[in-house]
């Protein structure tokens, strides 16, 4: 068992939030399903907090690399979002687990600016480190949950504005340093994930809310999903890497933005319902790529080769 747990790679946490958002996306075909996906996302997360108790030393070493270090965020994003999953059973208990997850990832943006933003390498610069400054705005996400819109709407201005800046830096980095080593390529496919973040954060913690903000962001949402799912679908064909995670929630949280948006829309009187379509499709392809890829996480991590 100790050789399984250090096997468990930082990026299973993206696999994690994957899982987790995956089952509120699914909610309004079976919350059956949402338990089941959520209970998925828990035992990654017992994964990941053996990994990180048993082997304290390994993750340190990660942190000092820019792509575990900024992937480390969908950690403290997954809590977020299962602190919600949990409330019905544990009450305030959730709202403090929420809280200590919206500080971590506070943590985790100091640590990553003062290590590696203020000593920028461009070559080191990845589609992951959206994570680090947008992923905040999951706070935007769940703050209904706790009436907490004053918290979620600072945790969506910070995001879109971090996202406004991360798509100059990393875009002008994928133009200018086209070397990328194989397996930080499939990291391209969080470029799908920071706008829907944004416009997901909007529609659930800010009022009143702006029919040409919730456009623009689904707009510039579905340009770049679709750019992701173009990528994905090429790198699908690489060996496996534990940076396959990125093939989970940028998907999954496009889908979930898109299928909000129709009921944003909606309820501004302005209805668009062939989007419905759309957000058919999302979900599909989200639903397969989460499935896909915990399977060969587990594969990786329990396969034989840990029998060696």
């Amino acid at each position: 068992m100790k050789n399984v747990i250090k096997r468990v790679p930082v990026p299973l946490c993206g696999v994690m939030l994957g899982m987790a958002a995956l089952g509120n996306l699914l909610q309004s075909y079976s919350e059956g399903i949402r338990v089941l996906c959520g209970a998925v996302a828990a035992l990654l997360l017992i994964l990941v907090l053996l990994k990180l108790i048993m082997f304290p030393g390994m993750i340190k070493e990660d942190m000092k690399n820019p792509i575990m270090a900024s992937v480390s965020g969908t950690f403290s994003m997954a809590l977020m979002l299962l602190s919600v999953y949990v409330k019905p059973f544990i009450g305030m208990a959730a709202f403090y687990i929420w809280i200590l997850a919206i500080i971590l990832h506070v943590i985790l943006i100091v640590y990553f600016t003062v290590k590696f933003i203020l000593k920028l390498e461009m070559p080191k610069v990845f589609a992951s480190y959206y994570i680090v400054y947008v992923g905040i705005a999951v706070a935007a996400i769940t703050a209904p949950a706790y009436e907490q819109f004053g918290v979620g709407t600072v945790a969506f201005w910070f995001g879109l504005i971090t996202l406004v800046a991360l798509l100059v830096l990393v875009t002008i980095r994928y133009i200018k340093c086209k070397e990328v080593p194989n397996p930080a390529k499939p990291l391209i496919c969080i470029y799908a994930a920071p706008t829907s973040l944004c416009l997901s954060g909007y529609i659930q913690s800010v009022t009143p809310k702006s029919k040409t903000m919730v456009l623009t962001l689904f707009v510039v949402a579905t340009v770049l999903y679709i750019f992701a799912l173009v990528k994905a679908i090429g790198y699908l064909k690489l060996p496996f890497f534990p940076s396959y995670a990125a093939f989970t929630f940028p998907f999954v949280i496009s889908a979930i933005a898109s299928k909000q948006t129709i009921a944003c829309l909606m309820n501004m009187g302005s209805p668009i319902p062939i989007l419905q379509y759309w957000v058919l499709i999302e979900t599909i392809i989200a639903t397969m790529f989460v499935i896909y890829v915990l399977i060969r996480f587990l594969v990786d991590i329990f396969g034989s080769k840990t029998n060696k």
